[in-house]
């Protein structure tokens, strides 16, 4: 038959005897209750005064979590608990058992003791595992009532019996009258235990204080920490994560991972910057109380920290977070692998680690200005003995690497013009990845409105340009710094007092402020004074150059035994300088760019009764406008701003000598006019004097310039012209003097070979062929400077190969003499003068087809087409 549960409100009315029996057990408990000092000891005297009247096997008493609506063991009778043998009894104590199920249900329902079969209920859906452990104990019955504590239910009391029949409704009787002093009892142990645990916690927390207030250094707050959490025995340990100087990102501070010794993950940990804004972070850094979260679920709500995996690798599952706050700033966040939160405890012991953090963090502060100033202090006395710009780099490469472990991108000055700014110092290894980009780019001359530059010129203390967000502007210098892989370049002005002389660049993930601010101030002292120091160096050098003139023209002196060239073209012009050279006409040397005009100019200087005093020579291409008077006629100190000195003009540095104006077409018309005054007077002033200096000078001037058609066109002066115009010598382009092509290049090999170092002793037959037929724009001068250059490339004792450009000068044809023929006839005389100029040669190197870029045969098709024949390109 199956038996039911038995509520008290069922059972009859107790007998006199009863009622006078469970009076005295009541006053007997009560007086036993107040003698309790250990919550064990109550369910022991319970016990022992209940089993004196009634037979069960053992009680135990439970709490209601109504937060997490469970219940729990609290007051165990461990001494007869038939089920502590077994192997689930340390599960069933540490258990949290659901309030929300039929079986509990009707207990709190109830208005007194219920009792339950076991084998009824055990196995009912949501049934508590207890009741089957104790069914597998022997229990078969099982006593349950409530404990009230002001009109609210607090817990229960169980009682088990393991025969039929225990609970007699006397024995029902009895419990339902000692469950408000049971109650009673229960409430103020749990208030006992509470005000114990609080002043244990002040206790501990004021020990902590004392530990924590000695705290100087980093290990010194790990051991610290670890001692005052061991209190609230965090399974899988501790970490303390600082909020980094970005402001933005956070990285681990102090840690004890009790659940992990995988170095890939601790690593990892260890290393990483996570960002402050989450999803995670950000709340806990936002709460004032700890927060509790779930791993996982946090994982599933779409926070893809790294550091959430890396915990669900390692088994955390519940996790507390708890910010570290120092007043109003927050320091960082300690995150503790724990299920359950003593809130107060807690929070007593944040407070203190902020406070030790917050004492460190100003400590390692002081610590790092201190080092900062003192590296500051030894790199002043490092940069002020650097004398070059290649001392001042080694200085700063070495500031750079050892202190902020980074290297200089670029360093550029403001150029005399205020206007460009050229580099004046870089490391190319830090962009590896972009050699020819970075390259490309450090040659550019910028100007101070380039984007970036004109951002660092206007600031203050310069700026920092994060590399992604540069990239989404798309310019080309962001590209360049991203090969690096670096987050930041840092850009700050150089400046000496108000004037900003030059940017700096520096690409780095993170750098200090106050460093690059003290660095910056010492860099731009360092460069300034090496620019006024090579300025001094320049200027001294300069008025070497200047008094040591004429002993440094030696060496260019040239003789008309040293003039390369035979043909007739030639002899017209050796014929010209022998009339004028011991005479002190006024001579006009023209010709193309690279016919020698310099050559013959010193030649007739060396011919001349002036020979013992050497030419001076003046490039009126190469003069500023601004000072070709103060370069020609000289200065006196203080003629004009800079002009600190008294200097000597070219032409009283030649009196009593030869005077060579080179390009004298490129003069402007005001110097003319003041030339001419010069040339006809014989006498000059210098700016800003009033002493008349007369002056002795042989005139010899040269340009490239048609002067007739410059005179026309009114950007040269007629009547300098013709003074002069005197005694003009017309220099033949070298494609006119074909005989001197080999002289002139046998010449040039054994002058290049001896520089170089090589030993040419031939020249191949075509390279002659080659030179030969070639056009020569450039005249000599591309000669020579094509035959250095074979000379470099050749690396036997013969000469086999030259590089002349593809391309001739074909403008050097009369236009109008085309203009009036026809395309046929143009064609036939082109091809006639190409076979000239090959010596007749038709195909292969140097060939005519060569040099018309056709093949041989179509050559010869055209040749026989227009009617060329042997008689039209082979002269007498």
């Amino acid at each position: 038959m199956k038996k039911t549960k038995l509520p008290a409100d069922e059972s009859p009315v107790p007998s006199k005897a009863v009622l006078e029996q469970e009076r005295k057990v009541l006053l007997d408990l009560g007086n036993d209750i107040t003698r309790v000092r250990d919550k064990n000891d109550l369910i022991v005297l319970f016990s022992k005064r209940i089993k004196s009247l009634f037979y069960f096997t053992h009680t135990i008493v439970t709490l209601i979590e109504a937060k997490d609506e469970t219940y729990t063991p609290f007051l165990l009778d461990h001494q007869n608990s038939p089920i502590r043998a077994h192997n689930r009894y340390g599960e069933m104590v540490a258990s949290h058992f659901n309030l929300n199920e039929p079986f509990i249900q009707a207990v709190l329902k109830a208005d007194g003791p219920i009792s339950f079969w076991l084998e009824d209920i055990m196995d009912e859906p949501l049934s508590p595992p207890f009741l089957r452990v104790n069914y597998d104990a022997g229990v078969k019955e099982i006593l349950m009532t409530k404990l009230m504590n002001e009109e609210k239910p607090m817990g229960f009391i169980h009682i088990y019996s393991d025969r039929v029949g225990s609970f007699t409704n006397e024995f029902r009787s009895i419990i339902k009258g000692i469950a408000p002093q049971l109650s009673s009892a229960v409430s103020n142990i749990i208030k006992n235990e509470e005000v114990l645990r609080k002043e244990k916690e002040k206790s501990f927390l004021l020990d902590f204080s004392s530990d924590i207030a000695t705290v100087r250094t980093k290990d010194e707050l790990v051991r610290a920490v670890q001692a005052a959490l061991s209190k609230l025995n965090p399974p899988g340990g501790f970490v303390i994560r600082r909020i980094n100087e970005d402001n933005t990102t956070m990285s681990p501070y102090v840690y004890d991972l009790k659940k992990t010794q995988d170095p890939k993950i601790v690593s990892a940990l260890e290393k990483a910057r996570y960002p402050i804004n989450d999803g995670l972070q950000n709340r806990v850094l936002n709460s004032p109380i700890p927060l509790l979260f779930n791993v996982e679920r946090e994982i599933q709500r779409g926070i893809t920290s790294a550091y959430l995996q890396y915990w669900k690798e390692m088994g955390f599952k519940e996790i507390v977070g708890i910010r570290l706050r120092n007043g109003e700033t927050n320091h960082g966040i300690l995150f503790l692998d724990i299920g359950e939160i003593n809130v107060q405890l807690l929070q007593g012991i944040c407070a203190q680690i902020s406070i030790a953090l917050a004492n460190i963090m100003a400590n390692e502060q002081i610590s790092k200005k201190q080092e900062e100033q003192s590296f500051l202090l030894n790199f002043s006395n490092d940069i002020t003995q650097a004398r070059t710009a290649q001392e001042l780099q080694d200085a700063i490469a070495r500031v750079l690497d050892k202190t902020m472990h980074t290297k200089l991108a670029m360093l550029r000055l403001i150029d005399d013009d205020g206007l460009h700014l050229s580099p004046f110092m870089f490391d190319r290894t830090l962009f590896e990845n972009a050699k020819v980009d970075f390259d490309k780019m450090a040659g550019d001359r910028i100007t101070i409105h380039e984007t970036y530059t004109a951002q660092v010129l206007a600031s203050k203390d310069g700026l920092v340009f994060n590399v992604e967000e540069e990239l989404k502007s798309g310019n080309a210098y962001a590209k360049l710094w991203q090969t690096t892989g670096l987050k930041n370049m840092y850009g700050l002005p150089l400046r000496v007092g108000d004037k900003s002389i030059g940017t700096i660049w520096m690409l780095a993930n993170r750098l200090s402020p106050l460093l690059l601010k003290g660095i910056c101030a010492q860099i731009s002292i360092a460069i300034d004074n090496i620019q006024a120091n090579e300025k001094l160096l320049a200027y001294k050098k300069r008025l070497e150059v200047e008094n040591d003139y004429l002993k440094e023209q030696i060496k260019t002196i040239y003789n008309f035994s040293e003039i390369i060239g035979s043909g007739e073209p030639m002899q017209k012009v050796y014929r010209l300088m022998s009339l004028v050279a011991e005479t002190n006409s006024t001579v006009l040397v023209l010709g193309e760019t690279g016919t020698g005009k310099e050559l013959i100019a010193r030649a007739i200087h060396g011919a001349s009764s002036r020979k013992d005093k050497l030419m001076v020579k003046v490039n009126c291409a190469a003069l500023p406008a601004n000072l070709i008077e103060s370069e020609l006629f000289g200065h006196e100190r203080g003629a004009f701003t800079g002009a600190i000195d008294r200097r000597i003009g070219k032409f009283e540095l030649a009196n009593h000598s030869t005077l060579f104006l080179d390009e004298i077409g490129e003069l402007p018309l005001e110097a003319q006019s003041k030339l001419l005054r010069v040339i006809q007077e014989r006498e000059l002033e210098r700016l800003g004097g009033k002493q008349t200096i007369r002056i002795d000078v042989r005139l010899i001037a040269a340009t490239n310039r048609n002067l007739e058609e410059e005179v026309k066109a009114g950007r040269f002066r007629a009547d300098l012209y013709f003074r002069l115009h005197v005694f003009p010598i017309n220099l033949p382009p070298l494609r006119e003097r074909p005989e001197d092509i080999e002289p002139l290049t046998h010449f040039f090999v054994q002058k290049y070979s001896k520089n170089t170092g090589r030993k040419i002793k031939k020249i191949a037959p075509r390279v002659m062929q080659q030179l030969r037929s070639y056009t020569w724009p450039g005249n000599v001068r591309e000669l020579e400077h094509l035959m250095e250059r074979s000379v470099l490339l050749t690396t036997d004792g013969q000469l086999d190969d030259v590089y002349i450009p593809r391309e001739t000068d074909s403008e050097k044809q009369e236009q109008a003499y085309l203009l009036n023929r026809s395309l046929e006839q143009v064609e036939r005389s082109y091809i006639i003068e190409v076979l000239k100029r090959c010596a007749g040669k038709i195909s292969g190197t140097g060939g005519a087809a060569d040099i018309l870029d056709v093949p041989g045969n179509t050559l010869h098709s055209k040749m026989k087409k227009l009617g060329i024949t042997k008689a039209d390109y082979f002269t007498k």
